[in-house]
């Protein structure tokens, strides 16, 4: 398959239900936006957005902190081990063309400053409040924006 582009997801564990069924949403509009979805793996808005690509048949490669494939959620097409820990969100900044940013704490925050550092964009969804975001009120507008992005608008 054909990506558009490579669109990392950075986001938190602990999501309310709602921003859960969101992120589901926003997966799904980007696989069958064609891109290539990178995420950390996990739970919450890692497992939501590997939810929602896998369900509209995209691909969606987790990047993991340990060693080990099993800590990947079961939604994930191709874990990728690293043992580094929280290093590995570099990873997710330097893997994408856009980043998504989903609620999330410090960790996002981290992801989000690599993203500025490497002079990425990130559409911001329930997340952060730091001018330099592009806010995203619905998935529809999260996915508008990273095509605007993408598109040079």
């Amino acid at each position: 398959m054909e990506y558009r582009a490579r669109i990392s997801v950075f986001g938190g564990r602990d999501i309310t239900d709602e921003v859960y069924a969101d992120t589901v949403a926003i997966g799904r509009l980007l696989a069958e936006n064609k891109f290539l979805v990178y995420c950390g793996g996990g739970e919450g808005v890692m497992e939501a957005i590997a939810e929602g690509v896998s369900e509209a048949k995209g691909t969606v490669v987790g990047i993991l902190k340990g060693t080990d494939k099993v800590e990947a959620n079961g939604h994930i097409n191709i874990p990728v081990s690293t043992g580094i820990g929280i290093g590995r969100n570099v990873i997710l900044a330097y893997n994408c063309d856009v980043a998504v940013a989903i609620s999330g704490k410090y960790g996002t925050l981290s992801e989000i400053a690599y993203a500025f550092q490497l002079e990425k964009p990130v559409v911001g969804y329930e997340t952060w409040d730091m001018k330099e975001l592009h806010k995203a009120n619905t998935p529809n507008d999260v996915i508008n924006k990273v095509n605007e992005l993408l598109n040079g608008r």
